[in-house]
């Protein structure tokens, strides 16, 4: 989740030399830096429920899962940002230490103060990646899945998914129920205020 703009701009070199000795993670857009504020159980449990998915999936294939904590570079300017799930097959990426610039797969999970920048700016910036080929959105105060899906540079086809349903990875060739996702997640009224 995003928080509050720190009022000094950056350069991306500036960001990525502050932020490697900070405590907590930021996310870079357009020389400002953001930063991320601690999530919901519930964004927790659908996030680590995919990304244990995949992992056990992808094992022995050259495919890695990466979460929250590992950042992706979207271009030599910035921006950066720490998706909740991502997935690379990229072999520019093997040796990479501190940060992602070739992925196939970016998800976030979406909350009510994040799912507007998820949808439009973040959504925009990740365009930009040639290698990405799926950007999944899960909603965490309900069951809901958006995939979209890189049909060529300027076309992404949207396909939402519902609690019965199954979601369909093809950059990744995987597929799996949604209730998969929101294993141990459990919506009652008023939940997400808790």
């Amino acid at each position: 989740m995003v928080a509050e703009p720190q009022f000094h701009r950056r350069s991306p070199q500036e960001y990525l030399d502050w932020e490697a000795a900070q405590d907590i993670k930021h996310e870079y857009l357009d020389g400002e830096v953001f930063a991320m504020t601690g999530g919901t159980i519930f964004h927790n449990l659908i996030a680590l429920n995919l990304a244990s998915t995949l992992k056990t999936f992808l094992r022995g294939k050259v495919y890695r899962v990466f979460m929250s904590d590992v950042k992706v570079q979207v271009s030599e300017r910035g921006a950066y940002f720490y998706p909740d799930v991502m997935v690379s097959c990229d072999e520019r990426d093997r040796p990479a230490v501190n940060l992602i610039q070739h992925p196939c797969l970016i998800v976030e999970v979406l909350s009510p103060t994040t799912e507007a920048f998820d949808r439009g700016a973040k959504f925009r910036r990740y365009r930009q990646l040639s290698t990405l080929q799926e950007y999944v959105l899960i909603d965490a105060t309900q069951i809901s899945v958006d995939r979209f899906r890189c049909l060529s540079e300027t076309h992404w086809e949207l396909q939402s998914f519902a609690a019965e349903e199954t979601l369909e990875l093809t950059s990744i060739d995987w597929q799996g129920a949604i209730a998969l996702l929101y294993e141990d997640v459990i919506f009652e009224p008023n939940a997400a205020s808790n």
